[in-house]
């Protein structure tokens, strides 16, 4: 497989077994342009492990936080405590059109190990969320994953055409699913985030059936997966490429053991060596990326092109009953 990465840290891998997505988007919208060029989003997930989601049911201008009803020095309060606290704002709203319960929910979502879960609350004010404790001593604990459905067209109109229908279809199955702002990867879009557990899913397709009957089994849809919240995009990449190999599509397998840079920093060229922890010992995938040779405007609003990063596996070693097997097949992702 081979992962290319640009702007908001993405990584694009071209998969022919995933299907592109279905739409009457023209040629020039990015979504369209990244099918055509073969892109896929493996290894693209997001490095926080920490969300607020604030319910506004909009409009939602480009940057929906600080161009939204909420108070706008609230906002800037809100967006100043997240950066320093490393936690991601996302706005959400009903695909449906009808607010929540209250139209003013709010939760606190962590997916760090041992510490998952996802706590909501009603707020009086916007105030109230950033003088809140972002820890889940607030609000009433949820149980049930929570799916996010990029659909923030005043960002990228990707992501309001292909997101808003899975949003759709993801309401109509029973889920607990919500409209959010922008999520990155536009061009991967309809794009969806599984809370509290931090998985990505790129160019989601339909109404999201295949994401809700994986999840039902504790397992990831492999096809159209970019990744899980927090983990290094060689780590993710290995991890996708072991899971392919080796058909280990839980949710929590494969955790990585370690993960080494082998060339030096700063060098256009990056190899890394990434041991996961297998179901019978370890696995050991060495990976590369380096720049594509040509760049691509990767989103629609996209101002100038930007080159992306591609990624090969170079090796793969398996540990298992006392032997290891090793693969030096150069493969793209």
């Amino acid at each position: 497989m081979t992962a290319r990465a640009g702007e908001d840290g993405d990584t694009t891998v071209p998969a022919p077994r995933s299907p592109r997505p279905a739409g009457k988007l023209d040629d020039t919208r990015c979504s369209v342009r990244a099918a055509n060029r073969g892109d896929s989003p493996a290894a693209t997930a997001a490095p926080a492990q920490r969300w607020v989601l604030v319910e506004q049911p909009g409009p939602w201008g480009r940057d929906a936080l600080l161009q939204s009803r909420i108070d706008p020095l609230v906002a800037a309060r809100l967006a100043q405590r997240a950066r320093a606290e490393g936690v991601r704002v996302l706005l959400i709203r009903r695909p449906d059109a009808r607010a929540g319960e209250t139209g003013r929910r709010w939760a606190y979502v962590d997916g760090r190990p041992g510490r998952q879960g996802t706590w909501w609350s009603v707020r009086e004010s916007d105030a109230e969320i950033a003088d809140a404790p972002w820890d889940g001593s607030v609000g009433e604990r949820s149980e049930e994953l929570t799916y996010l459905v990029c659909s923030h067209g005043g960002h990228d109109a990707c992501c309001a055409l292909r997101g808003r229908p899975v949003a759709r279809g993801l309401l109509a199955a029973g889920a607990d699913v919500w409209e959010c702002s922008h999520l990155g990867g536009d061009r991967f879009a309809a794009n969806v985030v599984v809370l509290p557990l931090g998985v990505y899913y790129g160019r989601v397709p339909d109404d999201g059936a295949e994401l809700l009957a994986a999840h039902a089994k504790e397992q990831v849809a492999l096809p159209w997966l970019r990744g899980r919240a927090g983990l290094p995009p060689a780590v993710q990449a290995a991890q996708h490429h072991a899971r392919d190999q080796l058909g280990l599509l839980g949710v929590d397998d494969l955790p990585a053991r370690s993960a080494t840079r082998l060339t030096p920093a700063g060098q256009p060229v990056e190899r890394w060596e990434v041991t996961l922890a297998g179901a019978d010992g370890d696995v050991v995938v060495t990976v590369e990326c380096r720049p594509t040779d040509e760049a691509f405007r990767l989103t629609c609003s996209a101002t100038h092109e930007a080159h992306a990063r591609v990624w090969d596996v170079l090796s793969t070693a398996v540990s298992s009953g006392g032997r290891t097997v090793t693969s030096t097949e150069r493969r793209r992702l």
